[in-house]
């Protein structure tokens, strides 16, 4: 049976020479881009999460040497969309799990009909399923006997996010006598997690029995709501803040303090802010992999005062009639349809 040919090369938008680094680097981006949960519109969703089962697809070929040795026997000369004949047999890939070093994670569902007859069938992240074909003497242990992989959400504040550090967490888990008991793990945040990302915890997952060894737990980060504090979706380093104005503020500038992560910041407002105009604190954001860090933009809200007093009424009639400035001008000259 033949299918469609795929290349991962193309879909990760690397040259078939490329290093293992570029390679990560350019699945990173990707990943990033298209994950499913930074995505705003239910629409935008769906088309992200078959781009992102294709992102990891093709990472977990060229991300592993041994199936990008595998894969690139078929040649250079295969272009997408032609008919792939799999040898006889096919083959068997001994991983059943998925996870990734860089804490990219994600539910990806199953994959291809092209990987499946390329490195062999397997079930997904926490299907279950075990995998089939014979296995080296070593791995056996991880073989038939291997317990399932389990998954589980973890809320951490966004301070905590950027703190990053050891965190402690209670969870409800089987033993291998098959009972349920509470179990605190002690997880430490890689630099650089963010929601969405799953922390793998080996060994921590569920058991098929005394002699089975135990699957994996997944731990997937959810964000807690901020007051204050907002992720840019298209940029998941920097934060984004409302700062409320006065409407004197913004006209004549002011000097005021700012909420930041690392605690209140002096910023000049400039004369003559408009609502929405944003000013950047560059580094104000989360901490990055590389030891560097995001920015935190703040966004200028410009508000009325609540309550006014005879004397400041009175002031706000004397600046109406000084005032020359038409706001609405634009909208008197637009054309009006049928006119």
């Amino acid at each position: 049976m033949s299918v469609k040919y795929r290349d991962y090369y193309e879909v990760l938008g690397v040259p078939r020479d490329a290093t293992a680094k570029a390679i990560r680097d350019a699945y990173r981006k990707l990943a990033r881009q298209y994950h499913p949960d930074l995505q705003d519109t239910p629409s935008k969703k769906k088309v992200a999460e078959e781009k992102f089962k294709e992102i990891n697809e093709a990472h977990e070929v060229l991300g592993d040497p041994a199936k990008r040795k595998k894969y690139d026997q078929l040649g250079s000369r295969w272009k997408d969309g032609m008919d792939f004949t799999p040898p006889p047999g096919g083959g068997r890939s001994r991983e059943w799990t998925w996870t990734t070093s860089e804490g990219v994670g994600g539910d990806l569902g199953g994959f291809s009909d092209f990987f499946e007859a390329l490195f062999g069938g397997r079930g997904g992240p926490f299907s279950g399923r075990q995998p089939t074909g014979d296995w080296d003497r070593d791995e056996r242990a991880g073989g038939r006997d291997q317990g399932a992989d389990l998954e589980a959400e973890m809320e951490l504040s966004l301070e905590e996010l950027a703190q990053g550090g050891t965190r402690r967490v209670t969870l409800t888990a089987r033993d291998a006598s098959g009972h349920l008991r509470p179990k605190q793990l002690d997880v430490t945040l890689p630099k650089g997690v963010r929601p969405g990302d799953r922390i793998r915890l080996k060994g921590q997952g569920a058991t098929n029995g005394r002699a089975a060894r135990p699957g994996d737990l997944y731990l997937k980060i959810r964000l807690r709501s901020h007051p204050f504090f907002t992720l840019l979706a298209e940029s998941p380093d920097d934060l984004q803040l409302d700062l409320p104005l006065l409407p004197w503020e913004a006209v004549l500038g002011a000097e005021v303090m700012v909420p930041a992560l690392d605690g209140p910041v002096s910023m000049r407002i400039p004369p003559g802010s408009q609502a929405g105009q944003r000013l950047r604190l560059r580094g104000k954001g989360l901490p990055r992999r590389d030891g560097t860090r995001g920015d935190q933009y703040v966004r200028f809200v410009l508000v009325t005062p609540k309550s006014v007093g005879p004397r400041e009424r009175e002031l706000y009639k004397e600046l109406a009639k000084l005032s020359t400035e038409d706001p609405r001008s634009v909208l008197s000259k637009a054309k009006v349809p049928g006119r």
